[in-house]
C-alpha cells in the first residue's frame, strides 16, 4: 500500500483490466440495488460493485447474494466492523500482529497478504483482533488497487505457542470462514501456513469443518519458513526478519499503522455501508437470524 491517505482506484482504469466487467454490468447492478430498500445504495460505489461482480465470476445472481450478505455481516458482526478507526484499537492490533500487503504478486499474479505474531504474550492474543485487522487492511488495499486475479493468505506460525492456539475460538473460525468464503468481494485462491508446529493439527481440526472442499484442497501447511513457498511466490518479498529482502517487521508494522491512521475519511465513509433491517422486504426476512452461521455455499471459490 502506498503511504498517506487512501485514494480510490479510478473506475475508468478498472474497466481497462482484462476481467471483462463493463460499465453496463455496473449499471444493471445499480438498478437492482435501487430496488432493495434495506441496502445502502447511495453509499455503495461503482468500484464496490465491480469488486463484487468480479469476485463472483460475473454472475449477476450470485453477485446480488454476495452484496446482500456482505453488508448484512458488516452490520451484524460488530466485533469486526464497528469502531474501525479507533486509534487505540489500531495500535493494539498492530503491536500484536503484523498484517502486511506484500509488495509484489505471487507467481500466478495474485495479491499476497502476510501475517505473523509480534507480541508473544499469550494474554495479549486476541483472535478477534487478528480477524478485524485482516479485514481493515484488505478493505483499504482493495480500495486503492481495485480487482486482483485473486488473493493468497500467508500466516507465519513461528511465534505461536500451544497457548495461542488454545485461544483461537470456534466463533471466530466460523465467522472468518463464512465471510471469506461467502461474503468477501475477492477470490481467495490459497492459504499458506508456514513454520507450522506439530500442534497445528489441533487448529486444523477446529477449522476444517467450516471450510469448503476446494479451500481444504488449497490449504497448504509447511514446517519450513518462507523458502517453502518458492513454488508459489518469491521469498525476497517478505520482511528481512523472516528470510526476505523487504523492510524489517518493525518497519512494516509502522508503515501499516501510519496507513490506517491516515484512513479516517475512508473508514467514515465505509461505516455508512450498513443495512437497515427494518426496511428489508418481509419475504427476505425469514430465517435470517443466524444466516452468517449457516449460509449456503452460493459463491464457489475460484481456486486453481
Amino acid at each position: 500500500m502506498r503511504p498517506g491517505e487512501p485514494i480510490e482506484f479510478p473506475i475508468e482504469e478498472e474497466y481497462k483490466k482484462s476481467h471483462g466487467v463493463t460499465a453496463e454490468d455496473v449499471t444493471l447492478l445499480r438498478r437492482w440495488l435501487q430496488t432493495q430498500p434495506h441496502l445502502p445504495e447511495q453509499y455503495i460505489t461503482d468500484l464496490d460493485l465491480v469488486l463484487a461482480y468480479h469476485s463472483c465470476n460475473r454472475s449477476t445472481e450470485v453477485t446480488k447474494q454476495l452484496i446482500d450478505l456482505n453488508y448484512t455481516l458488516r452490520t451484524s458482526i460488530t466485533d469486526y466492523f464497528q469502531a474501525r478507526n479507533d486509534d487505540g484499537d489500531l495500535q493494539r492490533i498492530l503491536n500484536n500482529f503484523l498484517i502486511l500487503p506484500l509488495p509484489a504478486r505471487s507467481n500466478d499474479g495474485n495479491a499476497i497478504l502476510y501475517s505473523q505474531l509480534i507480541n508473544t504474550d499469550v494474554t495479549a492474543f486476541s483472535c478477534t483482533d487478528l480477524v478485524k485487522g485482516l479485514l481493515l487492511i484488505l478493505d483499504v488495499w482493495q480500495y486503492e488497487e481495485g480487482t486482483w486475479p485473486g488473493l493468497e493468505l500467508v500466516v507465519n506460525f513461528s511465534n505461536y505457542s500451544l497457548g495461542h492456539i488454545a485461544r483461537i475460538d470456534i466463533r471466530n473460525i466460523q465467522l472468518f470462514a463464512c465471510y471469506f468464503q461467502e461474503a468477501i468481494p475477492l477470490q481467495l485462491k490459497r492459504i499458506h501456513l508456514i513454520s507450522a508446529p506439530s500442534y497445528i493439527d489441533k487448529l486444523l481440526a477446529l477449522a476444517k469443518p467450516f471450510l469448503s472442499n476446494q479451500l481444504r484442497d488449497n490449504l497448504h501447511v509447511y514446517k519450513d519458513g518462507v523458502t517453502a513457498l518458492e513454488k508459489f511466490m518469491p521469498a525476497h518479498i517478505f520482511p528481512k526478519d523472516v528470510g526476505g529482502d523487504y523492510e524489517t517487521v518493525n518497519e512494516c508494522k509502522d508503515d501499516v499503522l501510519k496507513k490506517l491512521q491516515a484512513s479516517a475519511s475512508f473508514f467514515a465513509a465505509e461505516s455508512k455501508k450498513r443495512v437497515s433491517e427494518e426496511l428489508r422486504p418481509v419475504e427476505q426476512r425469514r430465517g435470517r437470524e443466524h444466516e452468517h452461521l449457516a449460509y449456503g455455499s452460493f459463491k464457489k471459490l475460484d481456486i486453481d
